[in-house]
């Protein structure tokens, strides 16, 4: 090992955060504001807010191949490319390709990664819900996995601590499944949703459809402009990251807050390959990373340390930080690596309307609509199994892209007409957390910077199958009573990290003897190292994380600096 040092005192922080995306970047902020000199340590390239986002202004017509795969493209992702997510020359330079970062499956996993200064922050789908007491109770309820160790009661001035700051579209509607938040306002909905909600809460009174609750800034508040962003444009380019900084991103939100206080370092290309425990201080003392260009070998100090490297990154670290203290890896339960969850989608229904042709909507809305859960809520399940999901979808009038033939008089008539409305709903449902969804890292196999592949061996299972019958027929039900037409259900077979949802693997619990986290995120026997992104979920409700992880970091940030203050750390 090529170890180097170069100078404890340089390489001495007050705090260490590893991963610059949706937590990290609160970890950073939070620490930073609370006057703590921050390392955050990011493991790809640096990306610069708004100059490094290359595609954010291209026209379609610009793009290579018409916005789709080069055999080169699918060449260097063989396995991202089966979602056709990451593949698209509008975005695909922000996503790893397999060939350079590898994985072992022994089912099928669709892992999907940003290796770069805000990870997939500048990605992601920006659906921002809370969970509800309702999903933090379930475990315990039906007697699945164990308990979460904090009540919903606990997370609620976070989660509107995170959504003031980070700026979410939303509307009041006081459901008990889906707490209301701290909300700018809604985004419309078109005449086809509106219609559609109409029909649902008239023939089912336990259903509703409300406007999808987004990441997206509607009427900035004076802190936001301060730190450059604007409102949504409506141009629906997100994946190609935003000039305006108009959504939620680490580059516009949470890093430049950080940077604003001067006491953030950020380090580019570190690969962390682990926590540095000291036997003799019974405590952690650093992280040991790989240079990703130079190959090197470094140590970086603090006396806190947080893991938001994203689910699987952060366990893997956490079975590489060795010692005599965690001959296993950091946990003493067993657990860590297990209990591993995201969403299952890919079912749902589409149909067309023959009403409202002398309307059209304006611009490209970012958004849609929700239907939160309802089954085994206000109405039991048709089949055989626990929990639920939700429905995100829109209806709009079809384009000038969308596939038109033809020629002269007609042909022209088409190309300056707008399409016919359709509408279309897809679910997301909740995966219970089975001990048998396992990641664990290869003995024998390693990337070229050496460390162990990670091994997924995971799958849905029958609470989920069961579950997706609902979810098919329901979709259609709904389409059907507002009178759609051509209404098309599907259920395509699902598999485990499709939903880019990754949770479970390094959970909170309350005792060591079960659990790898205790109520505060902090690692059972090494209380210095705090981890607060999707691997220390509990339970996955049918709603959309990253608001979760948020609320969480801000949450054990504050009690970190207060124990440190206190000397507790």
């Amino acid at each position: 090992m090529n170890l180097n040092t170069k100078g404890k005192a340089a390489h001495t922080f007050d705090a260490i955060v590893v991963g610059s995306g949706i937590s990290g970047g609160w970890a950073a902020k939070e620490l930073t504001e609370k006057g703590l000199k921050t390392l955050v340590l990011e493991r790809g390239h640096d990306i610069k807010h708004i100059v490094d986002y290359k595609t954010t202004n291209s026209a379609p017509w610009q793009l290579n191949w018409m916005n789709k795969p080069s055999r080169e493209m699918l060449k260097q992702q063989p396995k991202q490319a089966r979602t056709g997510y990451t593949v698209r020359p509008d975005a695909g330079y922000l996503f790893v390709d397999d060939e350079d970062h590898p994985y072992e499956e022994k089912k099928r996993f669709d892992w999907m990664r940003g290796y770069h200064t805000g990870g997939r922050s500048l990605m992601w789908g920006k659906q921002s819900y809370r969970l509800s007491p309702l999903d933090m109770e379930a475990n315990a309820k039906d007697g699945t996995s164990i308990p979460w160790p904090i009540s919903y009661d606990e997370l609620a001035p976070w989660y509107d601590y995170v959504e003031k700051f980070a700026g979410i579209s939303g509307s009041m509607e006081g459901l008990e499944q889906l707490p209301d938040g701290v909300f700018q306002p809604p985004m419309d909905l078109t005449p086809a949703e509106l219609d559609l909600k109409a029909a649902i809460e008239k023939k089912w009174k336990g259903r509703h459809l409300i406007p999808g609750r987004v990441a997206h800034l509607t009427a900035p508040t004076e802190e936001q402009v301060a730190l450059g962003r604007a409102s949504c444009q409506y141009r629906n380019l997100c994946r190609r990251g935003c000039p305006f900084g108009a959504y939620f991103s680490s580059q516009a939100a949470t890093l430049k807050a950080a940077t604003n206080t001067g006491k953030m370092t950020l380090r580019p290309h570190s690969i962390v390959h682990s926590v540095i425990y000291d036997d003799k201080a019974e405590k952690a003392i650093g992280v040991r990373l790989i240079d990703e260009v130079t190959f090197e070998t470094i140590e970086y100090y603090a006396k806190i340390i947080f893991l938001n490297a994203s689910t699987v990154a952060s366990t893997s670290i956490l079975m590489n930080s060795k010692s005599e203290r965690f001959p296993n890896g950091m946990d003493e339960s067993g657990s860590l690596g297990g209990y591993l969850m995201d969403h299952h989608l890919g079912v749902g229904a589409s149909g067309t309307l023959d009403t409202h042709q002398d309307k059209i909507h304006y611009g490209r809305r970012p958004n849609g609509f929700y239907i939160p859960r309802f089954r085994n809520f206000s109405e039991k399940a048709k089949e055989n199994y626990i929990r639920g999901y939700g429905y995100q979808g829109g209806g709009m009038r079809q384009g000038w892209n969308r596939w038109i033939d033809g020629f002269g008089a007609e042909f022209k008539k088409k190309l300056t007409s707008f399409g016919p409305w359709t509408i279309g709903m897809g679910g997301f449902g909740e995966c219970l957390p089975y001990e048998n969804n396992r990641i664990s890292l290869s003995k024998e196999k390693t990337d070229k910077w050496g460390l162990p592949l990670v091994i997924a061996d995971a799958e849905f299972q029958e609470n989920e199958i069961n579950m997706r019958k609902d979810m098919e027929a329901d979709a259609g039900e709904m389409l059907e009573a507002m009178g759609a037409k051509n209404v098309r259900t599907r259920n395509k077979k699902p598999s485990i990290g499709l939903g880019i949802h990754e949770m479970g693997t390094a959970r909170m619990g309350s005792s060591p003897k079960e659990s790898v986290l205790n109520k505060h995120n902090q690692v059972w026997g090494a209380e210095n190292v705090f981890c607060t992104d999707g691997s220390a979920m509990v339970s996955a409700g049918c709603q959309n994380p990253s608001l979760t992880y948020m609320a969480l970091t801000a949450r054990a940030v504050d009690f970190a600096v207060s124990e440190m203050k206190k000397g507790n750390l």
